[in-house]
């Protein structure tokens, strides 16, 4: 039994075309390219409902977008966004030595007096 191939585009573009034009029949191109005569009926009639499509105005076709994709990727932009602000505020210099300004240290200086310097 033979093993299932995939055709690629460019295969099917050279065949498809043969059939169309009707010099040989679709047994004997299906002998010569070593395919199914069906799969020949199949490119052929996709080539001609396709056919009207590439004189349509207005180019190409939009690509169909997934709500919940669109969903997901503004998210991770939105998350992305929220990192590279907090990275770019912590990269900045700081007026207070180096250190940053929410950050005080009270090693030396007992409680009492900790609580009376943050009040």
């Amino acid at each position: 039994m033979r093993k299932r191939r995939n055709h690629d585009a460019g295969f099917k573009a050279r065949v498809a075309p043969e059939a169309v034009k009707g010099e040989r029949t679709v047994s004997e191109l299906a002998a010569e390219y070593g395919v199914h005569p069906t799969m020949i009926h199949q490119w052929k009639k996709a080539l001609l409902d396709g056919a009207a499509d590439i004189f349509k105005r207005g180019g190409k076709k939009t690509a169909e977008v997934d709500e919940e994709t669109v969903w997901a990727l503004h998210a991770k932009i939105g998350e992305l966004a929220v990192a590279n602000d907090f990275l770019s505020r912590k990269q900045r210099p700081h007026a207070h030595g180096g250190q940053p300004p929410a950050v005080v240290y009270f090693n030396s200086i007992e409680t009492d007096q900790q609580v009376q310097t943050v009040a």
